[in-house]
């Protein structure tokens, strides 16, 4: 079983993550960019924003995304695998840098994901003024410092993708508490866990 954490920055995927895996320390955690050797590296070129071309960021991430199902996901389809971050995000982030297309986009995703999404997606969406409290607090990566706006937009696109692809989801308030919002998770997964 195969479950995407998805969101924006400082929406609390990380944090429900660590819940989870505290609880069912048997579930494989996982994360893009960056779950693998090579993603790791490629995580260092993409959060220093230094790709002037918005098709090479994007062949990056897919890059990162092949390598981590063929390492990560494939090996371990009979286990629970959570991943903080995947392909949704990669559609969002595209979106939002302008000019693709959204199909083009998924048929690229799915060549890179041997044609496998994840079983389940928990959404995590915030607002401008939760996202204004929490990235004044921290230090922005490159991708972050294109401003809240754009990361606003991300989150859209990533809902908007989830809703057409038809993907089994759970839309997560991510301005409620941390306790209320993981046990929405974990009724949600219930029966995965």
């Amino acid at each position: 079983m195969y479950v995407l954490f998805e969101g924006i920055d400082t929406c609390g995927k990380s944090t429900q993550i660590e819940l989870i895996s505290q609880k069912h320390p048997e579930i494989i955690v996982t994360h893009e960019p960056g779950g693998t050797a090579f993603g790791q590296k490629a995580r260092e070129i993409l959060l220093s924003d230094s790709l002037a071309s918005k098709r090479a960021e994007l062949l990056l991430f897919l890059a990162d995304r092949a390598e981590h199902y063929q390492e990560v996901i494939s090996p371990n389809q009979d286990k629970v695998i959570i991943s903080d971050r995947g392909f949704l995000s990669g559609i969002g982030y595209a979106l939002a840098n302008g000019d693709f297309d959204f199909d083009e986009l998924v048929s690229l995703n799915r060549f890179a994901l041997e044609g496998h999404f994840p079983d389940k997606v928990i959404l995590f969406l915030t607002d401008m003024k939760t996202l204004e409290e929490r990235t004044s607090v921290k230090c922005l990566d490159g991708i972050e410092l294109r401003g809240l706006e754009y990361l606003l937009k991300v989150q859209e696109h990533m809902k908007e993708s989830i809703l057409k692809l038809g993907i089994p989801h759970l839309f997560v308030d991510a301005t409620e508490d941390i306790e209320t919002i993981h046990t929405h998770i974990t009724d949600y997964l219930r029966n995965t866990l």
